[in-house]
């Protein structure tokens, strides 16, 4: 069916009423998604955050840490509260949805229970690790041990502000330095390091880091440099929303200069592997 348009410009959008046509040459897998705020239940939440993907031809989204605020440095009943919100959202939408569970490395051993309790959970495929503590810190190592015996990815939140990080906020040279103790664990570099010029080259030489693109301007020639000094294999596509928006996050790739194959990779592929691999773990 060829969609109708509005012209714009030298170029044609589809009627906003037609929603996804324009976006149907991909499969889309957003790997990193939050509900949003304490006025609705975690379910209601995550049905608000779905009407949008699906309009926007997103296929599956990757949700963590429960219902805003978010918590910088989340005690362990917390930490248990933030994964009953994201557990609660898959079990409302089994299809749409995949999962990570929130830990912290000031709380290990609460971590490692909550590892055990949540990847139970058959939509589980990773971790989620904030700004507690640095990723660096050797206290992290039963946390990461744990995951990797799920087959599970950790997500880690990297940052390089120009006027300075958080306190406990990690680098992408801290991600990199926690990779290279555990070579044969799969991590994903969330927002590239936000400054991702110094944030791709600081994670280049650790293969087993992936650079995620979600949380930022569409800045033209960010995947690019992605894919030139990590690979098209090692770029995983996100919106951060409701931080950001579907449209601002799905331009990056869009645009980019680069085969649709590469774009395929990026805007699910990639990810989907990795969570797939979790999910076979599970079967077996």
């Amino acid at each position: 069916m060829q969609a109708s348009v509005l012209a714009v410009g030298a170029g044609v959008l589809p009627r906003e009423s037609e929603g996804a046509v324009g976006f149907q040459k991909f499969r889309i897998w957003d790997a990193h998604c939050h509900l949003g705020g304490q006025g609705a239940s975690a379910a209601q939440r995550a049905g608000e955050l779905l009407s949008v993907a699906r309009r926007m031809g997103v296929e599956k989204v990757l949700i963590a840490m429960g219902r805003t605020p978010h918590l910088a440095d989340p005690t362990p009943s917390q930490l248990v509260e933030k994964n009953n919100d994201m557990t609660a959202a898959l079990n409302a939408f089994p299809k749409e949805t995949l999962g990570l569970v929130y830990v912290s490395p000031k709380h290990v051993a609460a971590s490692v229970a909550e590892i055990d309790r949540c990847l139970k959970h058959p939509r589980v495929v990773g971790l989620k690790l904030w700004i507690a503590d640095k990723c660096s810190v050797l206290a992290i190592d039963p946390i990461i041990a744990r995951a990797a015996a799920h087959h599970a990815t950790i997500h880690q939140h990297v940052w390089d502000k120009t006027g300075g990080n958080n306190a406990n906020e990690s680098t992408p040279e801290d991600l990199a330095a926690l990779a290279r103790r555990h070579p044969k664990t799969q991590f994903i570099a969330m927002h590239s390091g936000g400054n991702w010029e110094r944030g791709l080259r600081a994670l280049r030489t650790v293969p087993n880091v992936s650079a995620e693109i979600a949380g930022s301007e569409p800045v033209a020639g960010f995947v690019e440099m992605a894919v030139r000094e990590l690979g098209a294999d090692r770029i995983i596509w996100g919106t951060d929303a409701g931080g950001r928006s579907f449209a601002s996050q799905l331009a990056k790739v869009y645009a980019a200069r680069i085969p649709d194959a590469t774009k395929q990779k990026i805007l699910c592929d990639n990810f989907r592997r990795q969570a797939e691999r979790a999910l076979r773990f599970k079967k077996n």
